[in-house]
């Protein structure tokens, strides 16, 4: 009896597991999200609704559940799903809920990852039809087209871009109604309206004629644009790995700049249509219509531009390139104009203090510039350039896929400046002759999808020659044998690294990579009779460990980095030589809550001339509601001066250089260490009905052992010596941006700078940083005709206030300079025009208030004497410079 009970239960259980099966399904559906919250709140209410169990994954955007198909529907989940913000394959999410989300949940809303069908579009009915729209001036005209056209009645919704028809099928039809709708302007699901129809509309009537239908203009053409997630490629962003190494969001940036509300810290995306508003021919033109970092003006020794942020100089910032040390060393007065501004894919501006897995050298923040890499489909473009004073380039540039794993760049960049332009005659070059052939490969694996392996391979050669100085001089004698003054520079500069990651199958969330990277730079030069030669040979490497505790609300990044500087200089007739070995270890925590995100982070290094150092980190990100965010910032960060190589614009003079040392290790000095404190608001609102945002941050850099480079204690002489005192760089900074009509982008922003140091006359204003700026930018485009030919005009506007001046009073007085400059402005402009999507031509003009500086090198007649200076450069010395291009694409 026993044994049969047993039989019958054995029996029954198997039995109802058999019904069960029949029952309960598996399906696959794909989810917008993009975080651990969004995972949470996906799976939560699949299961809510009636799912038996539901997975979503953020690498792949798929939903997985499992439900009983007698008891409830797929549709009904994804359609509640929807109801708490996110867009998935049947259904879109209203614009409210989207908004309402926290930010670090704003996906990206891809109108091709839908099937272009809301919520209220499933339930269209019978004589429904979707019209294009905007306003109510649009639900007039359409409305009075479908009487005129027949119909008995019709009501169009803006919402749901919806009409509904009742017409008498005997007199007339949908198609009649809708090619008369079609005729007064408004694109339908049957027919389009003419493009001179639709550009006669209001502006008002505008709508974005690109959206799927039924998705109103402003749920997506007012959105703040991220980057769109391209094919997976790890190599693209290296944020050591951050986001799992599987994402790239940098192949096409955002258009123009876009401050990501996603991130903890303060952080700018710069795209290829912000790059293309001016000439943008090297990365130090790349900030022209940038309001967050101020651009000098050209040195009439050197012919470069050097960029400061924070207040403060280039050289506290951290330039990267593919999340690699880069522009730093030896490197600092020359290498932004070593990279081709044709050959950036985007660029990433952090304010203040950036994360510790990228090292210890950002004070004032980081500038990380990201190399063209292959998008979906092969492009070759070319772009040819010139301007009215003499300076040639050519940008050759080849993207293509070499199997289904396999892609590759080619960049290859020429310049040359023939012309010899001194509009002053005074006797010098305004910039310096010569030319750059610039050559690089990139080799980029991607099998992340299967095996999780992803690679990426750089190597990159350049050779610059420049000659400056006096007109008469000719680089072709011997300088011992001519009395003009010369100036020259040869560069040249060797670069080879690899980004290797892997992702641990079945855990998109933990991966481990490890970047290596050798340079070499070398530089031989000379200023009149003063002589610098320099070689640095560098290799850095960075092996990084990501993964969660828990879940993937709590993120950890931890790992070792290795930096080796061989530096080997002569100045004059004395030579400089020390190795700089720097082992260090790191540790970083983001913890991720419903409204806020807190990254932290500390890492200890030991160098071997500096002792050891320990940097910690951290960055507050709060969303105070979902259209105001709030972020706090502290850190440290130390770095070690090269005053030779940091100060060449003052090279171009008779001062003697004199090192006031203190029994440091690197030229008798010791290490710069600063701390990093910062504040704002993000704040986004409606402006003439449209999106706007503003943006207002406050910063303060307090300094320990700076290395100041002092000017004012004799006009013949440079002192360098460490800060004994205080030393500090307040910035405060307002920026608007806003669109008051369709296709026009203005942008307004105030800076404000106050920045002090106790040198050894005192406590006194840092030079040549001017206290107050204005910055305007504003650019307009034409509609897009069938071929995507479309005209643009940009143009920004600077002001620049008074900067203090340099000492000089023991000077004749006709060698003298004033405490203070003059405030001035200057206006650059340009008009472009897409003939298609493969041929665009563009012109414009730099500096075309014509303001330049009178007499910008002091006793120009005597270089060679006591009094000669050409390093008090604080304005243009250039007049209007007018310039002209092509780009080809195919």
């Amino acid at each position: 009896m026993k044994t049969l009970l047993k039989s019958l239960c054995l029996f029954a259980l198997l039995f109802t597991s058999f019904l069960y099966a029949q029952t309960i399904t598996k399906s696959t559906f794909m989810v917008k999200g993009d975080c651990a919250m969004c995972k949470e709140r996906i799976e939560s209410t699949a299961k809510k609704t009636g799912a038996k169990a539901a997975n979503w994954n953020a690498d792949t955007q798929q939903l997985e559940i499992e439900f009983d198909g007698a008891k409830i529907s797929p549709d009904q989940i994804l359609k509640k799903i929807v109801e708490v913000g996110h867009d998935n394959e049947k259904f879109t999410a209203t614009n409210t809920v989207y908004e309402n989300l926290p930010s670090c949940c704003h996906y990206e809303r891809e109108s091709s990852f839908l099937k272009n069908e809301t919520t209220e579009q499933s339930s269209k009915k019978e004589n429904q039809f979707f019209v294009r729209g905007n306003c109510g001036s649009c639900k007039a005209r359409i409305e009075k087209a479908a009487g005129n056209a027949g119909a008995d009645s019709a009501s169009w919704d803006a919402e749901t871009q919806i009409v509904t028809l009742n017409f008498n099928p005997t007199k007339t039809s949908a198609d009649s109604i809708l090619k008369k709708i079609a005729e007064v302007g408004h694109d339908n699901e049957k027919y389009n309206s003419k493009n001179d129809t639709y550009k006669n509309l209001p502006g008002c009537c505008l709508y974005d004629r690109e959206l799927p239908l039924g998705v109103k203009s402003d749920l997506v053409h007012h959105e703040e644009a991220p980057a769109p997630t391209p094919k997976k490629d790890f190599s693209q962003n290296a944020d050591h790995f951050d986001k799992s190494i599987e994402e790239v969001r940098l192949i096409k940036l955002a258009d123009a700049t876009a401050l990501s509300k996603k991130e903890a810290s303060l952080t700018f995306n710069i795209g290829t249509k912000e790059l293309l508003k001016a000439a943008c021919c090297n990365l130090s033109e790349s900030f022209e219509t940038n309001a967050t970092v101020d651009v000098s003006f050209t040195n009439a020794v050197t012919g470069t531009k050097q960029l400061k942020m924070l207040g403060l100089d280039q050289k506290y910032t951290a330039l990267t390139k593919e999340n690699l040390p880069s522009i730093r060393g030896l490197a600092a007065p020359y290498g932004l104009n070593l990279i081709p501004g044709r050959w950036i894919g985007g660029i990433q501006l952090t304010k203040g203090g950036s994360t510790v897995v990228n090292g210890y050298e950002s004070i004032t923040g980081q500038i990380n510039t990201e190399l063209l890499k292959f998008n979906e489909q092969p492009e070759t473009a070319i772009n040819f350039f010139g301007d009215v004073n003499g300076r040639l380039e050519t940008n050759i540039t080849n993207t293509s896929q070499l199997d289904e794993k396999w892609n590759q760049t080619i960049l290859l960049h020429g310049n040359a400046t023939l012309g010899k332009t001194d509009s002053n005659h005074d006797g010098f070059l305004d910039q310096p002759t010569g030319n750059q052939i610039n050559a690089a490969y990139l080799l980029n694996y991607n099998d992340l999808e299967n095996s999780g392996l992803g690679s990426h391979f750089g190597i990159s050669f350049v050779k610059d020659e420049r000659f400056g100085g006096q007109t008469a001089f000719d680089k072709k004698n011997d300088r011992s044998q001519q009395s003009a003054y010369g100036v020259g520079i040869d560069l040249s500069r060797f670069e080879i690294w690899n980004k290797t990651g892997y992702i641990f199958k079945d855990k998109p969330y933990q991966s481990i990579g490890w970047m290596n990277q050798f340079t070499t730079h070398q530089q031989n030069s000379f200023f009149g009779h003063r002589n610098y030669w320099g070689n640095q040979n560098t290799f850095y490497s960075n092996l990084v460990f990501e993964s969660i505790i828990g879940s993937t609300n709590n993120k950890f990044k931890t790992g070792a980095s290795f930096l080796y500087d061989q530096y080997d200089e002569d100045y004059l007739t004395q030579n400089y030589k020390r190795t700089e070995t720097v082992p260090g270890v790191f540790f970083e925590y983001t913890l991720t809550g419903l409204k806020y995100t807190l990254v932290a982070g500390a890492r200890t290094d030991f160098h071997n001339l500096a002792g050891t150092q320990f940097t910690p980190r951290v960055n507050f990100k709060y969303d105070m509601t979902p259209k105001t965010i709030l972020r706090l910032s502290a850190g440290r960060g130390f770095r070690t001066a090269n005053i030779f190589a940091e100060s060449q614009q003052y090279f171009g003079s008779n001062r003697q250089i004199e090192i006031l040392g203190n029994g440091g290790k690197i030229y008798d000095l010791q290490p710069e260490i600063a701390w990093n404190y910062g504040a704002s608001v993000q704040q986004e609102f409606k402006l003439f009905n449209r999106k706007a945002t503003l943006v207002a941050d406050f910063f303060r850099t307090d300094f320990q052992n700076q290395v100041l480079t002092d000017l004012d204690v004799s006009p013949q002489k440079i002192f360098y010596y460490n800060l004994e005192g205080n030393s500090f760089a307040n910035s405060f900074q307002t920026q608007l941006d806003f669109t008051p009509a369709r296709n026009l982008e203005m942008r307004l922003a105030y800076k404000y700078y106050d920045v002090q140091a106790d040198f050894l006359g005192g406590k006194r204003e840092i030079p040549f940083m001017a206290k107050n700026r204005g910055f305007f930018n504003t650019s307009y485009s034409t509609d897009k005709t069938d071929n995507g030919a479309f005209w643009n005009i940009d143009a920004t506007l600077q002001l620049i206030g008074k900067q203090k001046l340099p000492n000089l009073n023991s000077n004749p007085s006709e060698f003298r300079l004033p405490e203070f400059s003059k405030s001035y402005s200057t206006l650059n402009a340009q008009i472009s025009r897409n003939f298609n999507k493969n041929i665009r031509a563009y012109i414009g003009g730099e500096n075309l208030t014509g303001y330049t500086q009178n007499n910008p090198i002091i006793d120009v007649q005597n270089p060679f004497g006591n009094y000669f200076d050409a390093g008090m450069v604080y304005a243009p010395i250039m007049g209007a410079n007018v310039y002209f291009g092509l780009d080809f694409k195919f």
